[in-house]
């Protein structure tokens, strides 16, 4: 009589697909994440030699309405310090700058309103630009 052995068998999960559906994820969402921008304010900046080098604590925008944008939110020229003080406060950062998008059909009067504004509370400003070399 010929006995022969079986080996117990034990239950598998099949993972092979799974490691394919996690790829393609993650290349989905590293995509999208270079795809989004913080600045919705949509510019056409000036071209300058060199390109803007600054951590941006507050971003202020102008654009070709000359309307000011503190970081998204749409405010008016005289109530600029408050809104640039209060972002300050929440960023807590310890060299705050304050960086001016300004489109380029903006007015330099409304450019250096921002500046007053951020010379009166102390803080460095850095002008914006778009490296003309590219």
């Amino acid at each position: 009589m010929k006995i022969t052995r079986r080996l117990p068998h034990e239950p598998q999960g099949h993972s092979s697909a799974l490691n394919d559906i996690l790829f393609i994820l993650l290349l989905f969402f590293l995509i999208i994440s270079t795809l989004a921008n913080p600045n919705v304010v949509k510019l056409s900046i000036p071209k300058a030699k060199s390109d803007t080098k600054a951590k941006q604590t507050v971003v202020v925008s102008v654009n070709d309405k000359q309307e000011f944008f503190v970081g998204t939110r749409g405010v008016m020229v005289d109530s600029l310090k408050p809104y640039i003080s209060a972002a300050i406060a929440k960023s807590q950062d310890v060299e705050p700058t304050v960086v001016i998008n300004a489109d380029k059909n903006a007015t330099a009067d409304n450019i250096v309103a921002v500046m007053r504004a951020a010379h009166d509370l102390n803080l460095k400003t850095v002008l914006a630009v778009e490296n003309n070399s590219r």
